[in-house]
């Protein structure tokens, strides 16, 4: 087996990274803001973020259940790689359900997602305010859980680089070549 994920994973990988950074600081600016068209439009672009991201997501979680991950290190004790696994597989589940509840929450709140500005999505539930409301926490409660989780990810991974020495983090690198 291949010690290192496929290009195809790593590039999914940091292109997700980065498109969730750049989602999760847009979301937490923009909510900041008054009503305004520079908050309507900030708007727009962080649900076009949110599913391109899903689309991202659901291509990932696709190459990974028919591309396996690479082995971990014979010396990583059972328990730690079951967290591993259970603590990734959290992250796709999360990355899929924070999509999901802002696309709920904007039906809820009687706002249609058009992607880009050209493709309508439909409505996934009626009007309703309260609902919208709940839904709003959710999002934000999906949002500071994954927060959590991603510093988790990355202190792990940071570990197994300086720490413990071992082939973890390079597994999910990019390989620069030199020309």
């Amino acid at each position: 087996m291949n010690p290192r994920y496929t290009s195809t994973a790593i590039a999914l990988h940091w292109l997700i990274a980065l498109g969730i950074l750049a989602a999760f600081s847009l979301g937490l600016y923009m909510t900041e803001l008054n009503l305004s068209p520079t908050k309507l439009k900030l708007y727009s672009w962080h649900k076009w973020a949110g599913v391109s991201l899903f689309v991202l997501i659901l291509v990932r979680l696709g190459w990974r259940l028919t591309h396996p991950a690479p082995a971990l290190p014979d010396s990583m004790p059972t328990l730690l790689r079951l967290a591993a696994n259970v603590s990734h597989w959290l992250l796709y589940a999360l990355m899929l359900a924070i999509p999901l509840s802002g696309w709920l929450m904007s039906s809820a709140k009687g706002f249609q997602t058009v992607w880009f500005g050209v493709l309508p999505l439909p409505d996934l539930l009626a009007k309703d305010a309260a609902l919208g409301d709940q839904l709003k926490e959710v999002h934000e409660f999906l949002n500071y859980t994954l927060l959590a989780l991603v510093v988790l990810h990355t202190a792990a991974a940071l570990k197994h680089h300086f720490i413990d020495r071992d082939t973890v983090l390079s597994r999910m690198l990019p390989r620069f070549q030199k020309s």
